[in-house]
């Protein structure tokens, strides 16, 4: 299925990644959003509220961040195409209403611009310390998929990729932006409405006394049905039957919950996604995301310089993570260095996986900044011995 044109700014353009975050949003037929301000997100819901008059789309600024995630859980099940957008403290807020979509098997998008924490923090400035938090913050067992874009051109990419991801796969999806991508300005070309390919809600083809909203038929994603077409139906966050009506045993839990966890692992090694680049003969690969990827290679590059074979892998796609290619790898590399805008949170994901075959050196920041390159290729350099 094609992008509806009215949501589509074709063209070369010059925005920052919060805008172009916006674009992608509208390009990937959302049209409904509701949000909360807050620093250094405000910018991509500025965009949408001043273009959805123009296609029809509703945005709706809540009392805080608990009423935004829960509006962008009901208005889904209008079959409408819904996000939010917000930072650290906000996406604490969110987390249980994000466990609620989980459970509910609701299609929806959460864009978090990464700043400096806990608590308030540095609200200006950069961090990319709630990737775990995006994996693990809610409680139970769940499984969800956050996207890391490093470019203004890829928050508009990455976000129309996003809506794709929630609709095959019904799930909140996360883009994992930080500051930086979020306030840096640079060209972002968005194709016409007919060149980009989005994923439309997979509706039911039952007729309302047949449709069991939790039904899957052998497969693991069930199908959709919208609120008001005349379908009989019940949701809920409980442990629930294919009717969705609460249940609550021990068997009922466990085929629910690892149908809700399978529907992602099992298609993992599909779902994740990652640039790699001269890894092969590589002793150390640098394995980065987000805004700290640019600055990777830059510490790369001073580490070729004095005779390293340093290898690049760059996560597209951090969760689900890339076990598998991390487990390959490490067979044949003496050490990964992971640079993060925080104290160490996916190099204990990829020191799990190299599973003591290879070192994992975390390159630790604080926030509120960037590495300097060079503390990156001292790390690389460190490693290779």
């Amino acid at each position: 299925m094609k992008a509806d044109p009215q949501g589509v700014l074709t063209g070369v353009h010059y925005l920052d990644g919060d805008f172009a975050c916006g674009e992608g949003a509208m390009a990937a037929g959302c049209r409904f959003v509701a949000g909360y301000p807050i620093t250094p997100s405000t910018e991509v819901v500025e965009r949408i509220a001043r273009r959805f008059p123009m296609m029809g789309g509703t945005f709706i600024q809540m009392e805080d961040e608990l009423a935004s995630m829960a509006a962008v859980v009901g208005a889904a099940w209008t079959g409408t195409k819904t996000m939010t957008v917000t930072s650290g403290p906000g996406f604490s807020l969110m987390m249980e209403n994000i466990g609620l979509g989980a459970m509910m098997e609701t299609p929806c998008v959460v864009v978090n611009v990464q700043r400096g924490g806990p608590s308030t923090g540095l609200p200006t400035m950069v961090g990319q310390a709630d990737m775990m938090q995006a994996r693990w913050g809610s409680h139970g067992d769940y499984e969800l998929i956050a996207l890391c874009p490093r470019s203004p051109q890829e928050a508009f990419d990455f976000t129309v990729d996003a809506f794709n991801l929630a609709e095959t796969y019904r799930v909140p999806v996360l883009v994992m932006m930080d500051e930086c991508v979020g306030h840096m300005t640079e060209k972002v070309v968005i194709p016409p409405a007919d060149e980009i390919d989005i994923v439309p809600r997979k509706l039911t083809s039952k007729p309302p006394g047949e449709f069991l909203p939790y039904e899957t038929n052998g497969s693991p994603v069930p199908e959709f049905a919208r609120a008001g077409d005349g379908y009989r139906f019940h949701t809920t966050g409980l442990t629930h039957d294919e009717r969705g009506y609460p249940e609550m045993s021990a068997e009922c839990q466990e085929k629910t919950v690892r149908r809700l966890i399978e529907k992602i692992r099992s298609k993992a090694d599909e779902i994740t996604r990652f640039v790699e680049l001269d890894t092969e003969g590589a002793d150390v690969v640098v394995v980065s995301y987000g805004i700290t990827s640019r600055v990777a290679r830059m510490g790369v590059e001073l580490a070729r310089k004095k005779g390293v074979k340093v290898g690049v892998m760059r996560l597209e796609i951090v969760w689900p993570f890339p076990e598998t290619r991390i487990r390959e790898l490490a067979k044949k590399v003496k050490a990964f260095v992971v640079p993060e805008i925080n104290y160490g949170q996916i190099v204990l994901e990829v020191e799990r996986c190299a599973g003591g075959q290879a070192a994992a050196v975390l390159v630790p920041h604080g926030g509120g900044g960037v590495h300097d390159p060079e503390d990156i290729a001292n790390a690389i350099l460190g490693a290779a011995k």
